[in-house]
């Protein structure tokens, strides 16, 4: 059940604020889409006179969806154990650098998240580290502004325990180092950039943290490192070898998540959308790669 298909007027105008919310919470597109899909057919499998009490029926969908989100959350940890190598949220293109498509069929999901810092990959990295309570409860009121009374509709819990909740995840959030400005993160990844189509090691080691971390996902179905990669000379030196192996790779600048990424095609096709962290002195501390070929279905449209 796609916007499309969910109703006029107000109800479906919820649809992008829950697709919002979802995205957030679940850190993956379609889990996003499924979850909103979900609370939109518990809405219509409502009685109408039951539907006719409800007073903010946007209210209720972010509660249900909330709570959608929860249980999937929980499920998550079980599953991403099982996941081969490691696991990263769904990168999201910025939508004026996506190719058109064509105008024909539902609305894309990746065209309704709104691009700010919280979904940044290094925030949605943070909130991987949370509790699915935790998580819920911070995003919720520190992103989106829910007041705890609502919040505690979604966790079963009282307003007092998702206010701790929320204090402990905003706990997590803290200790990042300080990021550069967004003319600081261009600048950055035009360099290793060039620095990786010319295949210079020395370039790329001055220009990544000597403590620099690779994260790289493929879900199994494509070729990388299963475990980070540590060290700004080993980093430097494995994406050297990728380009050695790679003839032809193309790499081109792309907002990613809303900030400064890189996006790697080979024959016109998306192999790798990368993210990444770079700290207030230039240098790149983090970068997470993205290959798995189900994450970047958004990405086939790039231009």
């Amino acid at each position: 059940m796609k916007e499309a298909g969910v109703g006029a007027g107000a109800l479906g105008g919820e649809w992008r604020q829950l697709i919002n919310v979802a995205y957030r919470l679940l850190g993956s597109l379609a889990e996003a889409e499924d979850a909103v899909q979900e609370a939109y057919a518990r809405w219509y499998a409502l009685p109408r006179d039951r539907r006719d009490e409800v007073r903010s029926p946007g209210a209720w969908l972010t509660t249900v969806t909330g709570r959608i989100c929860l249980d999937v959350l929980g499920s998550a940890r079980a599953r991403r154990e099982r996941y081969v190598g490691a696991w990263l949220p769904e990168p999201v293109p910025d939508h004026a650098e996506r190719g058109s498509g064509g105008n024909e069929g539902p609305a894309d999901p990746a065209d309704q998240v709104v691009l700010d810092e919280s979904v940044t990959m290094a925030f949605l990295v943070v909130l991987e580290s949370m509790t699915p309570a935790e998580r819920v409860a911070f995003v919720l009121h520190d992103v989106f502004r829910y007041p705890f009374a609502e919040i505690a509709d979604v966790l079963g819990r009282s307003p007092a325990a998702c206010k701790q909740l929320a204090a402990s995840a905003r706990r997590r959030a803290r200790g990042s180092e300080a990021p550069a400005t967004r003319a600081g993160q261009t600048d950055a990844v035009r360099r290793v950039k060039e620095a990786w189509e010319s295949k210079d090691i020395a370039a790329l080691v001055d220009l990544l943290d000597p403590a620099a971390v690779m994260t790289a996902d493929g879900g199994g179905l494509v070729g990388t490192v299963l475990r980070p990669v540590e060290g700004g000379a080993r980093i430097a030196q494995y994406m050297v070898a990728i380009a050695d192996k790679a003839p032809g790779l193309e790499l081109l600048e792309r907002s990613v998540n809303g900030v400064p990424g890189l996006v790697a095609r080979l024959g016109g096709t998306v192999m790798t959308v990368a993210s990444f962290e770079v700290a207030d002195d230039g240098r790149v501390t983090r970068i997470w790669a993205v290959r798995n070929p189900e994450k970047l279905r958004p990405w086939l449209r790039d231009g």
